[in-house]
């Protein structure tokens, strides 16, 4: 009974630990997912590297979901084996985390090289390119923000996009008001810190699988000493009860006392008397 509760005690355990997965994985993949919709958003002026930390987040949030899967049915049918590779499958996913998250920091030096260059560019090919108009005007009207670093970096080719006001139709001297910063600093901020949290999201969860791995090591190696005690217990009360297994039928073989012979339950030497008859 002692067994059979340990034996429960690591079923439910490895369960926490999954369930433990199954919200991490879900966080990854939202996470991953909004990141991409936000680098999206502004994908003119962000080259598509950045886009592989996010994706790699992804697929790691579907993998972890599908490895914490296997983890339950490893616990479900005790088996070491099962519990031994979902131990080395966490391993490999933290590999992947740690390459995501070295990837997002080392990406973090190239954000403000990367957007002084988009966006100048996209500057000079305003007028000539429809894409790069909408792309320009939405990062302006959705930021609040006009150029670069200013709205003197248009020139006096201002887009509409620009103005924060618009004068009314009566009023002929009135000019409109430009949104007073550039796009460059709240650009800045938003591709800077998604690949930070990016980072910091995989170090941690990386750490957290870690954790796991060592764990599941050590669950299998107590489910391995539990059942081995389990069969050694069957095995002394089979003893104690007189059962015994005959190898060479496949039978179950369970002996009959017999009790012995009056002439052998003694074995007394024989006493010659003097009117012993004697043997010639």
């Amino acid at each position: 009974n002692n067994l059979n509760y340990g034996m429960r005690c690591v079923k439910y355990m490895i369960f926490v630990i999954n369930l433990m997965f199954l919200l991490t994985s879900m966080l990854l993949i939202t996470v991953g997912t909004t990141i991409k919709t936000i680098y999206g958003d502004f994908s003119y002026f962000i080259d598509d590297h950045f886009f592989s930390p996010a994706s790699l987040m992804i697929y790691i949030g579907i993998i972890l979901l599908l490895v914490s899967i296997f983890g339950c049915v490893g616990a479900i049918k005790e088996s070491t084996m099962l519990i031994n590779v979902y131990a080395v499958l966490l391993i490999c996913i933290f590999v992947l985390e740690m390459a995501a998250a070295i990837s997002a920091y080392a990406l973090q030096s190239q954000v403000s090289n990367m957007l002084q260059r988009t966006m100048f560019d996209a500057i000079q090919v305003y007028e000539d390119d429809a894409s790069v108009q909408k792309s320009v005007d939405f990062m302006q009207r959705v930021l609040e923000c006009c150029g670069v670093n200013n709205s003197s970096d248009w020139g006096e080719n201002v887009p509409s996009s620009c103005k924060s006001t618009f004068p009314d139709d009566e009023c002929e001297d009135c000019e409109p008001d430009f949104f007073h910063y550039g796009c460059y600093t709240k650009m800045h901020f938003i591709v800077a810190q998604s690949a930070m949290l990016v980072a910091t999201g995989a170090l941690t969860v990386a750490f957290i699988q870690i954790l796991g791995a060592i764990s599941a090591f050590i669950l299998a190696k107590t489910i391995r000493r539990t059942k081995s005690l389990r069969e050694a217990r069957r095995w002394q009360l089979q003893q104690n009860l007189g059962i015994f297994c005959n190898t060479n039928e496949g039978k179950a073989f369970d002996p009959v006392y017999t009790q012995m012979e009056k002439s052998e339950k003694t074995n007394e030497p024989t006493t010659y008397l003097p009117n012993s008859p004697s043997v010639n």
